[in-house]
């Protein structure tokens, strides 16, 4: 499949469950609000401070609420693939009147200014080549002021193929927790093989580095699922 099939197919799945998607991601993502109050808590402002956060891949605005709830002088711009999830984010944010809306996937958007902060939860396991992933987080650095954090959430791969073993079946278990089993195995495994290209933390710190960021840690870390940051 090639990258335009892949987000189309990404883009279509999206938007129809756009409506439910804050309850499967209970279901699915282990421990989920604590990566929300992970990257929260990690972003170095003070409550009294203005800041621009640019939310990447925001869904129905999770995190951009998060972030504005302790951050109420920060300038949110929320971007999603989705035009029906970011209608469900608007509401989130209806109180946000200076929010900024953008329907757009990653391979087509530019930045076009820079940003205090860039966020993302659950999306740029999407991109479908180490290269474009790269490339990627070469954009969000130049997007970057100076002192400027990146900080994302998301599905990261073990360093070996027996700890992603481990990896799968603790992220199995979870999910059987609410989901029956061959809901599990059927569909959002397969899912996951079909459209989540995820790589292991030691690449990603490799390719932030590679984009130009030095300081960077892991914030949280539950098996497959991590939230780090990096700063320019």
């Amino acid at each position: 499949m090639d990258t335009v099939d892949s987000m189309d197919k990404i883009k279509n799945h999206f938007e129809e469950e756009a409506a439910q998607y804050d309850g499967i991601i209970k279901n699915l993502i282990p421990y989920y609000y604590q990566m929300v109050e992970a990257i929260v808590n990690t972003l170095p402002f003070s409550r009294s401070e203005d800041f621009e956060v640019i939310d990447l891949g925001c869904g129905t605005g999770t995190i951009s609420r998060a972030v504005k709830d302790a951050y109420p002088k920060a300038k949110i711009t929320c971007v999603d693939i989705s035009g029906k999830m970011l209608q469900i984010a608007a509401g989130k944010l209806n109180d946000v009147q200076d929010a900024i809306y953008i329907n757009s996937d990653f391979y087509e958007f530019n930045f076009g200014r820079k940003y205090d902060v860039v966020v993302s939860s659950l999306a740029l396991h999407h991109l479908v080549t180490n290269e474009d992933k790269l490339d990627f987080y070469r954009k969000i650095y130049s997007s970057l002021n100076t002192g400027g954090i990146f900080i994302n959430a998301d599905v990261v791969l073990a360093s070996t193929e027996i700890l992603q073993e481990c990896f799968m079946e603790q992220w199995k278990n979870f999910m059987c927790i609410n989901v029956p089993m061959d809901e599990v195995e059927s569909k959002w495994i397969q899912t996951y093989y079909d459209e989540d290209r995820p790589v292991s933390m030691m690449e990603h710190f490799d390719m932030l580095k590679d984009a130009g960021f030095e300081t960077m840690d892991v914030v949280w870390k539950y098996y497959n699922f991590a939230v780090y940051m990096a700063v320019k």
